[in-house]
């Protein structure tokens, strides 16, 4: 695996931390803020709908530019975002400044994932993704609960300011050791990109991953209030659950990585299922401390067990456009991290209580699984994916379809 796409997975590592952070921050953030915990909660849902929206505009906004600049570019901006965040005086400047932060993480991800996967074999990419998609599992295990050790002790703007000084280390990183990417022989052309979206199958995708990761995060969304007013944990456990779940994260990311090449839609099915049990789970057992912790950690597992697929799947149906490929997958997550927190604040706001989040978030999944059917009956009986001849040779050569030529050289 070159050493380029372990860099992008240290960057990613500050933008999942920003991203995930909030889930451990929402009381402080309301109470200083005045405002309740699901309006906070919409904080969450802000950052998503910047990555939904900015993924797919600046993956066409950066099609012909060069891949280094554009990616110095967007943690620079990243950064800003989250001194902004810290310095928010209101909650409508706060959830400006999440908006802000997500744009420029989308398009980080969007030309990221087109980076990674153009450097690596056809049948490493889901390794590649699960390379990448490490750094928001170490988020989890590291950076979310350090940020809600933070918020606990020194204020939750101390964790956005802690982000800040990550992203300035991401920073130096892209730009000492990423190396330059020349763009294809021949240049990206944005209607052959766009064509991608007359195929059945990408729009199978993006509803899979958004149903898949907004199930999950609608319950992870409000796991703090959970775990202190349902299960009755001191708010100083946070932290170290939280922890858990990015430890189940990290070890899924890495099994789901390395199985998801051969076994795709045996990972999407087995993954999904098990989320879907462990949501019901948390829903039925949460008052009891112990099973709550318990079922953290394997949700954290499953989720990100599928992550790797989800990602290597959008690549395989949409190999003609990468960079829109990866954008798209990127829009499509945050579609669930959306939807998801959304649910979970309305069943919140309907009275159901927080551990009615688990049974919204279940029923989201189960929605996944019948699309999962759907597309391996489009795709065939196999539910390997093997690589053809086509990609033999683009592993020799060291290009991917659709790409061209992405062997790193010297600035």
């Amino acid at each position: 695996m070159p050493l380029a796409v372990y860099i992008l997975g240290l960057s990613v590592f500050a933008l999942g931390t920003s991203e995930f952070m909030l889930s451990g921050l929402l009381p402080p953030i309301a109470d200083d803020m005045n405002v309740s915990i699901p309006r906070a909660g919409l904080l969450i849902s802000a950052f998503a709908i910047g990555m939904v929206v900015g993924a797919p505009l600046l993956a066409v906004a950066t099609l012909r530019l060069p891949r280094k600049t554009t990616l110095v570019t967007l943690i620079s901006l990243f950064g800003l975002g989250q001194i902004a965040g810290a310095l928010a005086p209101t909650y409508d400047i706060l959830f400006a400044s999440r908006v802000i932060s997500a744009l420029a993480c989308a398009g980080f991800w969007a030309v990221g994932a087109a980076v990674a996967i153009a450097m690596v074999p056809f049948t490493s990419r889901a390794r590649a993704m699960g390379v990448m998609i490490g750094g928001l599992s170490i988020a989890n295990v590291l950076g979310v609960p350090a940020g809600a050790f933070l918020g606990e002790h020194l204020g939750w703007r101390s964790a956005f300011w802690a982000v800040a000084a990550a992203s300035a280390i991401a920073l130096a990183g892209v730009v000492t050791l990423i190396p330059r990417i020349p763009l294809p022989d021949e240049k990206p052309r944005l209607r052959r990109e766009l064509s991608i979206y007359r195929d059945r199958q990408v729009w199978l995708s993006v509803a899979i991953t958004a149903l898949a990761a907004g199930g999950v995060f609608c319950a992870f969304s409000y796991l703090a209030p959970l775990l202190t007013d349902v299960s009755g944990l001191d708010a100083g456990w946070v932290p170290s659950v939280l922890a858990l779940f990015g430890i189940g994260a990290l070890i899924g990311t890495t099994v789901g990585g390395r199985v998801a090449d051969a076994h795709l839609f045996g990972v999407l099915l087995s993954g999904i299922t098990a989320s879907t049990v462990l949501l019901a789970a948390l829903a039925l057992f949460a008052a009891g401390p112990a099973a709550t912790v318990v079922l953290t950690l394997l949700l954290g597992f499953s989720a990100f067990f599928t992550a790797p697929a989800l990602n290597a799947r959008m690549f395989n149906v949409a190999g003609a456009a990468p960079t829109l490929a990866g954008a798209t997958t990127t829009a499509a997550f945050n579609v669930g991290n959306t939807s998801g927190p959304w649910l979970g604040g309305t069943v919140i706001d309907a009275d159901f209580g927080f551990a009615s989040t688990a049974w919204a978030g279940a029923a989201m999944t189960i929605a996944a699984l019948a699309l999962v059917g759907i597309s391996l009956r489009l795709h065939g009986r196999s539910r390997v994916i093997a690589s053809s001849p086509r990609h033999e040779t683009a592993e020799v050569s060291g290009t991917v379809p659709g790409v061209g030529v992405c062997r790193p050289t010297a600035d």
